[in-house]
C-alpha cells in the first residue's frame, strides 16, 4: 500500500515511495562544464510534484521511460517558492510493488449511481428517433465502460478517472435547471446533446498508465470524433428527421463556443448556445475547485500561481471560516 503521495510531501521530509513519471528533459547547468541535470514531473492521485537527479543524469535518464512508475528516494525542499524532489536514487518499480489505483486520480462519486442519472435522463427523453439514438450508445456495454472511465480531460477539468462520465451528469442536471428558465428550449435536443456531445473522449484519451492523449487524439480531437461517432450510427437511421440530426450536429461542433477554443463553428441556435453556457459553467467550476482543493498548503489563502488561467486563485482563510462557524453557532 503507498504511504506517501504527493499532497502529503513538505520542505524538509525525506521521500521514499513509487510515483509515476510524467515528464523528463535533459538540461545544461547554468555552467556547461558540469554537463546536464535530469528534471522529471512525478505524480500520483493526489497530484503532481517537479523532481530534480544532480548526478549522472543522462545515465539516470536512459534507464527510464515516460510513463511508467518509479521508486524514488529523496528529500523535498523549496527554490524559488517551489517544493521539488531531489532525487538521491531512483528506478523503474517493479511488477506488484504499487497499485496503478495510487497512481492516476479517479472520481469521487459513485460511478453506478451516476450511470442510473444518465439512464434516467435517456429516459425523459420523449423524442423515439433520439431515444432510438441514445440507445445505440448506452445500452453498448463496451461503449458504457469506456465512457465510465474516460477522464473528461487531460489536464483542465474533470482531468482523472471517471471526469467523463462526472462531467456529463453535471451537464445533464445544470440543463434540467435551466429548462425550467426556458421552457422554450428543446428539451430533448439539449438533453440528447448534452449526453452525447463529449462521446469521442473515450478515444481521445488513455488511461492505462496516465492519462495521455492518443494519436487520433492529437490529430482530430474529440469534437470531430464525437461527430463521427453520432455520424456513424445516423447512417443506420435512414428515417431520422434531416433537421433533427442537423441540429445535433450543430450542437457537437459548437459546444466549446469559439473557434479557439476548438469549434468549427460558434453556437448558431438556441440548444447550442445552451449546451455552450452549460457544459463550459461545469468544466470551469470544476477547474476552480480542483485547484483550490490540491493546492500545495491547504493552510494558506492562495493558490499556486496557475499558468493556464493566469492568475492565483482565493481560497479564503481559515480564521474566516472560524470566525463564520462560530457566528453560526452562536446564532
Amino acid at each position: 500500500m503507498k504511504k506517501q503521495f504527493v499532497r502529503d510531501l513538505r520542505p524538509g521530509a525525506r521521500v521514499l515511495g513509487f510515483f509515476l513519471l510524467r515528464r523528463k528533459q535533459l538540461e545544461p547547468f547554468r555552467d556547461r562544464t558540469r554537463g546536464e541535470f535530469l528534471t522529471l514531473i512525478l505524480s500520483d492521485r493526489t497530484g503532481e510534484i517537479l523532481a530534480r537527479v544532480w548526478e549522472d543524469a543522462p545515465e539516470v535518464e536512459r534507464r527510464l521511460e515516460t510513463g511508467q512508475v518509479v521508486k524514488v528516494l529523496g528529500r523535498v525542499e523549496e527554490y524559488l517558492d517551489r517544493w521539488q524532489v531531489i532525487v538521491e536514487k531512483i528506478r523503474p518499480a517493479k511488477d506488484g510493488e504499487y497499485d496503478l489505483a495510487d497512481m492516476i486520480p479517479a472520481t469521487e462519486r459513485d460511478v453506478a449511481q451516476m450511470l442510473e442519472e444518465v439512464r434516467a435522463a435517456i429516459a425523459e427523453v420523449e423524442n423515439p428517433y433520439l431515444q432510438a439514438l441514445l440507445s445505440a450508445f448506452f445500452d453498448d456495454p463496451e461503449f458504457v465502460a469506456r465512457f465510465s472511465q474516460a477522464p473528461a480531460a487531460r489536464r483542465v477539468h474533470h482531468a482523472y478517472l471517471g471526469g467523463l462520465l462526472e462531467h456529463t451528469v453535471e451537464v445533464i442536471s445544470l440543463c434540467r435547471h435551466l429548462l425550467t428558465l426556458y421552457p422554450q428550449i428543446h428539451r430533448d435536443l439539449l438533453l440528447a446533446g448534452a449526453l452525447l456531445h463529449d462521446i469521442g473522449k473515450i478515444r481521445e484519451y488513455t488511461w492505462e498508465t496516465g492519462i495521455e492523449y492518443s494519436d487520433e487524439g492529437r490529430l482530430l480531437g474529440h469534437v470531430v470524433m464525437s461527430l463521427q461517432m453520432v455520424d456513424r450510427v445516423l447512417e443506420g437511421m435512414p428515417d431520422f428527421p434531416p433537421d433533427l440530426a442537423l441540429r445535433l450536429r450543430h450542437m457537437l461542433i459548437s459546444h466549446h463556443g469559439r473557434h479557439e477554443w476548438g469549434s468549427p463553428r460558434r453556437p448558431q441556435t438556441l440548444e447550442a448556445a445552451a449546451l455552450h453556457y452549460v457544459e463550459d459553467l461545469s468544466a470551469q467550476v470544476n477547474r476552480f475547485h480542483r485547484i483550490i482543493a490540491t493546492r500545495r498548503d491547504p493552510t494558506k489563502p492562495w493558490t499556486e500561481y496557475d499558468t493556464l488561467l493566469g492568475r492565483y486563485l482565493y481560497a479564503g482563510r481559515e480564521e474566516e471560516d472560524l470566525a463564520v462557524e462560530e457566528e453560526g453557532r452562536l446564532e
